[in-house]
């Protein structure tokens, strides 16, 4: 790598790390090309080269952190050996996740990444690709082994899923959910629905 190539991604770093900062103290109506600036160092010259607008930089900040997210819930899943171990690890590690990174939370549950999803749904699913993969494969892999209930995936990922999104949203905006209670909680109710034999 070229040291104008390293400058170039040690700004975009720069830029990123300063745009979640700044979401996290303020809100996305504090996400301007001055805050974020101020908060990085990095000119606006720069902030326009590397994203194009506010808008591309806001979409790579959540990108970035889609992509992790995605990659831990990977991550938990293959140190499965069930699938209700699995349902298990996937919700311990989303709320981690959420815990851990509470502005990267809210940016990932707002009403922006809603519209990004509608919009962008195919083009954000293509990117994702390879992280998704073996999100589905783990699914249909149980589907096949009769352990999960012969649904379609999207419909295992909403009932999976839907329920832990929304613990994340209610703890992030309203803060009167208790992330460990939902923890042990949410696992044995979600893997009620998506069970094959549900016992």
């Amino acid at each position: 790598m070229s040291p104008k190539q390293h400058r170039g991604e040690v700004t975009v770093e720069q830029l990123l790390d300063a745009a979640l900062r700044v979401y996290g103290e303020s809100g996305e109506q504090g996400l301007t090309v001055s805050a974020v600036t101020a908060a990085s160092g990095v000119s606006p010259g720069s902030l326009y080269h590397h994203f194009g607008s506010m808008d591309g930089l806001l979409t790579a900040l959540l990108m970035r952190w889609l992509e992790r997210l995605l990659d831990r819930m990977v991550t938990a899943l293959e140190h499965s050996d069930s699938a209700r171990d699995g349902v298990r690890a996937l919700v311990e590690a989303y709320l981690a996740f959420i815990r851990d990174h509470r502005a990267a939370g809210l940016l990932l549950h707002s009403s922006r990444a809603d519209e990004l999803g509608m919009r962008e749904a195919r083009r954000i699913r293509d990117a994702q690709e390879a992280r998704l993969s073996p999100l589905s494969a783990w699914v249909s892999g149980h589907v096949e082994s009769g352990e999960v209930a012969r649904l379609p995936v999207a419909l295992l990922e909403s009932l999976v899923l839907g329920p832990v999104i929304g613990v994340s949203r209610r703890w992030l905006t309203l803060g009167d959910v208790d992330l460990d209670a939902a923890a042990a909680v949410l696992p044995d109710r979600i893997w009620r629905s998506i069970a094959a034999d549900p016992r």
